[in-house]
């Protein structure tokens, strides 16, 4: 291990966004350090590894934040606030030990430890694996609202599936990607704590008996659900949240059929079936497949996290600890379960099945219990992600469920039928059951008949379930349908990932943006200072020649730290349009071919991201991609003015190094398709600016800095519907435009892959003939507005302005006020920024530090 080069001491200089290094601090954490170090069983350090020195730092800060969980896990018991749960199938949360360093606000102290025992902080921070139980967007932004609930004083729970496997590793080989398996557990997690006293039995299959007392549900097979707890800090308030993910184990009972015959080995195999539930992540991101094991997993984390709601509402001191809550009036008051798109939507019914058939509550009153409870955020509006379970399937793993949604279906069915009589088609549309072809429950039908509120994740999302997707149900209850456009956590997404660029806002506006987002507002009084811009570049200079550095050594790619990177970073799928993004590449390289003398302003263009492994298209465009960079970055004519680099294994802690480096993002989906995107807020957020379609989120971008601040092309969502409805030739643009004729030419040609020249035409063939998302039509304005983008770069200047002008006005997109906004209109909580008391303060102190989330 190296120690820490003198000449880095001026970059690690302490502020208090991350922490200042007093004396006593660096001391304790010495201490600490050296202790864990030695339970490790490492007796000289001369042998301990990189892995050694990071688990006992790692254990070190978790020491520091112990005290503060359980204070904070107390301090709720104390004061029985209305707690939320937010039940999602993904978190990707990334790597923990920056994080929780930078929230409890020590991140400076175990800096100068480290620094002081010769040690490199990065280097162990690098050891540490990304926790990836997410696929991407959906998964990001549950990580983030964590992060902002803690923040804010909400007394919340997170609670998901301890996948084994989270989403694959992606590697490269040939221009092909290859999935290997993550085993991110294989070390070890010390982020985490079993508590198996916790553990719950979930019951699949079996049959249902109707009794003189209701219905019971009988004869089925039981998995066990082992929690595994991991600590959420909020930022310096002393408050400590948690997240509960299940981990599927087998009873401990054998098989007796094969344990009779004599095959104790197959019995023991048997009983790792039931434990795959919780092995890997299913890896599809916007696409619905209706497989068991998904269902399983579905049904299983749901039906541990409300037996855990139950169990912990039902105990709950309020005044007196020998007494249990045995009535639910009051249970809406006490509880918010929040479910992150269908996928936790058995949430509905397996309540309603605990309620009427356990505690013996009658229909009217559980359902009216369960719509108070619960509410639905949608994540998408693509069809083929929509969750439509097969009823066969329903039938035979959770038959007691079917029963209770065929019912809630009757009371929607009355309800529409007396609302609008006769209107058979509205019938048909709004059924909980989908008759055509194989019967099919519609799983976004579920949830919103089950809710109390049903929200988008972007204005224009929100408006288009109103409008469109859901427009039957807002007609029958509007009152239910709110937006909550995303957000992102700054305390990751700048104070960690771009730490130099934090500093110096703190420097000139001071700190309170930490958890005030909206204060970055001040930094547009700096936009004409001309030491904060040469700050700013400099800072955006540094970064970009890091990830020079980082390109060079993973891919042997030498890129121009000088031109201009135009990243696009996100999963791979047609709807964000990747192929577009291709074409203009094939473009530049076409006209430097063209004039090699031509003034042209360099470009370094970055494209990262996953395929789902079964998604034949997407893997199609990281082939081409593959091809077009070894063509581009070979040729001695184009030199450095056009670089192409795929960034292997996107994940988070990439997207930390790649987004703080960035100049331009590229947001281009077609209009209408994407609910919002949180990538586009980070880029802005770290001062790169936006190229990008009115979809999502980017039209509040666009209000929030002014339309000169942002890069916009295409298509709105008004002028993509009215071409679907007189119909959409691709072949008008391909021939009308040569630059893009000769684009398309060359990849259906095999121009950049001669060896195999067939390989792209089915590309080809879907842009010209299958095309749902309209690549061509937008060609002429996205590359015009590219070159507006380039025209733009040469004034670096003024540039730079409209970067810092980015910075500044991302406030709104802070997940802290997404977070407020649900509490508030959703939840019925009031949010709170006052500090529990730290764990040497006496628990008195609790009593006069009542955040009003907690009243």
């Amino acid at each position: 291990m190296a120690a820490v080069p003198k000449s880095d001491q001026e970059k690690r200089k302490q502020i208090s966004v991350r922490g200042i290094a007093q004396v006593e601090n660096v001391a304790n954490a010495k201490k600490t350090f050296n202790r864990h170090l030695h339970y490790t069983l490492v007796k000289d350090r001369n042998v301990a590894t990189t892995r050694d020195y990071y688990f006992a730092l790692a254990h070190a800060v978790w020491d520091h934040q112990v005290g503060r969980w359980i204070r904070t896990q107390q301090y709720y018991y104390e004061k029985d606030p209305k707690r939320v749960y937010y039940l999602s199938l993904e978190y990707y949360m990334g790597r923990t030990l920056s994080n929780t360093m930078i929230n409890l606000g020590i991140q400076g102290a175990c800096d100068e430890a480290m620094y002081q025992l010769g040690l490199d902080i990065e280097e162990l921070e690098d050891v540490e694996e990304d926790a990836g139980l997410g696929n991407g967007g959906l998964g990001r932004l549950a990580a983030c609202f964590l992060d902002s609930m803690a923040t804010v004083g909400l007394a919340a729970y997170g609670y998901g599936i301890r996948y084994e496997y989270g989403i694959f590793a992606q590697k490269i080989r040939g221009g092909e990607q290859i999935e290997e398996p993550d085993d991110w557990l294989r070390f070890g997690n010390p982020w985490e704590k079993a508590r198996p006293e916790y553990m719950l039995p979930v019951n699949f299959y079996g049959h249902v008996q109707k009794t003189n007392h209701g219905y019971k549900w009988v004869d089925t097979q039981i998995v066990f659900a082992l929690p595994y707890d991991t600590p959420i800090p909020g930022f310096r308030n002393n408050v400590v949240n948690s997240l509960r993910l299940w981990s599927a184990k087998s009873p401990n009972s054998f098989n007796l059929r094969f344990f009779n015959d004599g095959d104790y080995i197959q019995a023991v195999l048997d009983r790792n079936l039931a434990e795959n539930i919780s092995r890997v992540l299913y890896p599809n991101d916007n696409f619905f497949e209706g497989k068991e094991l998904r269902l399983k997993q579905e049904y299983f984390m749901v039906a541990a996290t409300l037996q855990d709601i139950i169990r912990r509402f039902k105990s709950s001191k309020f005044g007196n600890r020998n007494l249990i809550r045995t009535s639910f009036e009051t249970f809406p008051d006490k509880v918010a379960i929040q479910l992150n798109d269908t996928h936790p939507a058995l949430a509905i019914p397996e309540l309603m099945r605990i309620l009427i058939d356990i505690e013996g509550l009658v229909w009217e009153k559980a359902w009216d219990i369960t719509v108070a409870t619960c509410a639905y955020t949608n994540h998408t509006i693509l069809p083929e992600a929509l969750e439509r379970w097969p009823v066969k399937l329903l039938e035979r793993i959770l038959p007691r469920h079917l029963l209770i949604i065929y019912d809630i279906n009757s009371h929607l069915l009355k309800e529409v039928q007396k609302r609008w009589p006769n209107d058979v088609n509205r019938l048909r549309r709004m059924s909980l059951v989908e008759e055509e072809g194989e019967k099919r429950i519609n799983m976004a039908h579920l949830a919103i008949v089950g809710s109390h509120a049903v929200n988008g994740v972007a204005a224009l999302h929100s408006e288009i379930l109103r409008t469109n997707l859901f427009k039957d149900f807002y007609e029958l209850t509007p009152e239910k349908f709110q937006n909550k456009t995303n957000g992102i956590t700054p305390r990751r997404w700048l104070a960690l990932c771009n730490p130099n660029l934090a500093d110096a806002i703190a420097e000139r506006i001071g700190e309170n943006w930490l958890t005030h987002l909206e204060d970055l507002e001040k930094l547009k009084l700096l936009v004409n200072d001309r030491g904060f811009r040469r700050t700013f570049q400099i800072i955006k200079q540094e970064n970009k020649m890091k990830l020079a550095a980082y390109i060079k050594k993973e891919y042997d790619i030498t890129v121009n730290p000088t031109s201009m990177y135009d990243v696009q970073v996100k999963r791979i799928h047609e709807y964000k349009r990747q192929l577009l993004n291709c074409l203009h590449i094939i473009t530049l390289y076409n006209r430097i071919k063209r004039d090699p003398s031509s003034p042209f302003v360099p470009r370094t263009v970055m494209i990262g991201g996953k395929a789902a492994p079964g998604y034949y298209m997407a893997k199609q465009i990281i082939r081409l991609f593959c091809v077009v960079a070894n063509v581009v970055n070979n040729d001695p004519v184009v030199g450095n003015k056009l670089k192409v680099v795929f960034l292997e294994n996107y994940r988070v802690t990439l997207a930390e190094r790649v987004i703080p480096a960035a100049d331009l993002s590229q947001q281009i989906s077609t209009a209408g398709t994407e609910a919002s995107g949180t990538g586009n807020m980070k880029f802005m957020l770290n001062g790169a600016l936006t190229i990008g379609t009115l979809d999502g989120a980017n039209i509040e971008m666009k209000q929030e800095m002014g339309a000169e601040n942002i890069f916009i092309f295409g298509m709105n969502v008004e002028e993509v519907e009215e071409l679907k409805r007189k119909g959409y030739n691709a072949w008008e643009h391909y021939n009308k435009n040569l630059e893009l004729k000769q684009c398309l030419d060359q990849i259906s040609g095999g121009f950049f892959n001669p060896e195999d020249p067939d390989k792209f035409k089915d590309v080809v063939n879907v842009l010209l003939n299958h095309d749902r998302f309209f690549l061509l039509a937008d060609y002429d304005s996205y590359i015009k507005c590219q070159e507006r983008v380039s025209d733009m770069y040469t004034n670096y200047e003024e540039w730079t302005k409209m970067a810092i002008l980015n910075v500044a006005s991302s406030g709104k997109f802070s997940s802290d006020r997404t977070i407020c906004e649900y509490a508030r209109d959703i939840w019925g909580i009031e949010p709170s920024w006052e500090k529990l008391p730290a764990p040497h303060e006496p628990r008195e102190v609790m009593e006069d530090s009542v955040p009003p989330s907690s009243t």
